[in-house]
């Protein structure tokens, strides 16, 4: 039996309140929001690119180059590992996924055999499993690569670590709701609301930003060698901005991915320059690398250039150093932002990028807020039609409740609110006012059979609450689709639907029921208005 109780008034006072609040920050400019007294929420709905304007960019992650380049650190691996135990190779034959070894002397066999299969239990992760394989094969020949398994989760690993890095590079240079999503297997969207310039988003994307220490080739000859085009196999040859060419060994001795901590810092001539700090097995390898080195120079490189090559002086075993060169404090802050943001995994390639206008952005908000206002109206006009004064404008006052709820909910969360979006809200209000609808049609239903107007009422609420349960659960369903195998704006729409399903079940259901048993307590009709 229908009845006025006191917690139902109290949560829909409540949520009206609470509603308010958390929408009213939405209907500010970003001035007026930090202007808020502290204990007033500030977050407000974000607008999606389409209707802020902003820039676009697809990425494309290039999986073939991150795996060649895995590659050919495990054959340089392969290299240093077998010389440190005097196995004299005769051949390294490259394959995908690794490389093939020709022992030269059989004797030695046995040695490398051991070695390459202590390097496959080295390899070993939190997952207790090895990324790598060793397998024999006839004439002295050992196979050393990356399982199947491995190489098949380069690709995804990839993508999600490039996301990462993408995010945290925009984050901190201060670029407002970003989104960052996945397409497909191996490319990102970016969207960037306010950023008018995807060139300058496309450079604090694109650099790899892979910081390296290697050790210089000071053999005799072999900066001329590799000037004439003989490169020695375990070095290569690298330039810096001047244009000066260095002969580094391949072998990393640290890389950016021991990095815990850059800043910008200066000289001793009060030039900026960069701090940075290693982690804990960074710092171990940095030590034992200077304290077997002391008087030869190492290279400091930044996606395949050269920062600078100091000479080692003496062990540095702190974990701790300084890069410097000729950097102006902008270039430093951007480089610290690029090395704190970590290095991308793989290049990452610009399939397709566009700017929306500001003005082509407004004109998206003007039509969306016509277009609600006019489904609105249309709403009211049929419900009050339909179901008169009364019980018409219990369901407009729902929907109210409903509209309000529903920025609020966005601006908690931090949504953003797209023009598909604004279809999904429309489509939000229809479905709200559908369930007024099937709970009015079963009282006329109940009322012309001459029952009383709290059986009536009754009747209606309880009789229509499994089809408003069925309708709004299939519709969720539906939206929950969308929202897992959907991108951009066809999960802007599921978002504001899915929100819209449980604010509408809320104020249709719950409003109406606290607003007619209010009337019902202090009018006491002898008939319902809506039987007529």
């Amino acid at each position: 039996m229908i009845q006025l109780a006191r917690w139902k008034v109290v949560l829909v006072v409540l949520s009206l309140v609470f509603g308010l609040l958390l929408a009213f920050p939405s209907m500010l400019t970003s001035e007026q929001r930090a202007a808020l007294p502290g204990w007033l929420p500030k977050n407000g709905v974000n607008l999606g690119l389409d209707l802020q304007g902003g820039s676009y960019l697809l990425l494309e992650v290039d999986v073939p180059a991150m795996r060649q380049k895995r590659v050919n650190n495990l054959i340089e691996d392969v290299r240093v590992s077998l010389g440190e135990q005097r196995v004299n190779i005769g051949n390294l034959q490259r394959e995908d996924g690794g490389v093939v070894i020709t022992v030269a002397d059989g004797a030695q066999f046995d040695t490398a055999l051991k070695t390459l299969r202590d390097m496959v239990n080295t390899g070993v992760g939190s997952t207790g499993v090895s990324d790598r394989q060793v397998s024999r094969l006839s004439g002295n020949r050992i196979r050393y690569g990356f399982t199947d398994l491995a190489m098949a989760n380069m690709g995804a690993t990839a993508v999600d670590q490039s996301i990462e890095v993408v995010r945290r590079r925009l984050d901190s240079s201060g670029t407002k709701e970003i989104s960052i999503t996945r397409q497909g297997a191996d490319r990102i969207v970016v969207q960037a609301p306010g950023q008018s310039d995807p060139a300058e988003l496309e450079r604090l994307v694109g650099q790899t930003a892979q910081l390296t220490f290697q050790m210089v080739d000071t053999s005799a000859t072999g900066l001329q060698d590799a000037l004439a085009g003989r490169v020695a196999p375990d070095s290569e040859l690298l330039a810096d901005d001047a244009g000066t060419p260095y002969l580094v060994k391949r072998r990393v001795l640290v890389s950016g991915e021991n990095l815990t901590r850059a800043n910008v810092g200066s000289d001793q001539s009060g030039r900026p320059a960069i701090d940075f700090q290693f982690d804990g097995q960074g710092a171990r390898r940095f030590g034992e690398a200077t304290a077997q080195n002391i008087g030869k120079p190492f290279a400091i490189i930044l996606d395949g250039k050269v920062i600078s090559a100091p000479t080692i002086q003496s062990p540095i075993t702190g974990g701790s150093g300084q890069i410097t060169g000729s950097f102006s404090i902008q270039t430093a802050s951007e480089l610290v932002n690029l090395l704190n943001g970590g290095a991308l995994p793989a290049p990452l390639k610009v399939e397709e990028r566009r700017v929306v206008t500001a003005e082509l952005g407004a004109d998206a908000v003007k039509a969306g807020a016509i277009s609600t206002m006019i489904g609105f109206g249309l709403i009211i006009v049929f419900m009050i039609g339909a179901y008169g004064f009364l019980f018409g404008g219990i369901s407009v006052l729902g929907l109210i409740l409903n509209g309000i709820l529903i920025v609020a909910a966005m601006s908690m969360i931090g949504a953003t609110l797209t023009l598909p979006g604004i279809a999904g809200l429309v489509l939000t209000f229809a479905v709200a006012v559908d369930a007024n609808v099937l709970i009015y049609e079963r009282m006329r239903d109940e009322a012309r059979l001459g029952r009383s107007p709290i059986a009536t009422m009754d009747a209606g609420f309880n009789r229509a609450m499994g089809t408003i349960v069925d309708a709004n659960l299939t519709t969720l369903v539906a939206a929950l689709i969308m929202f897992m195998f959907g991108a951009g704006p066809v999960r802007g729409f599921a978002w504001t639907l899915t929100i819209g399903v449980f604010t509408s079940m809320f104020s249709s259901v719950m409003v109406a029921q606290v607003l007619l048993g209010y009337w019902l307590k202090v009018a006491k009709p002898k008939k319902l208005p809506i039987a007529e």
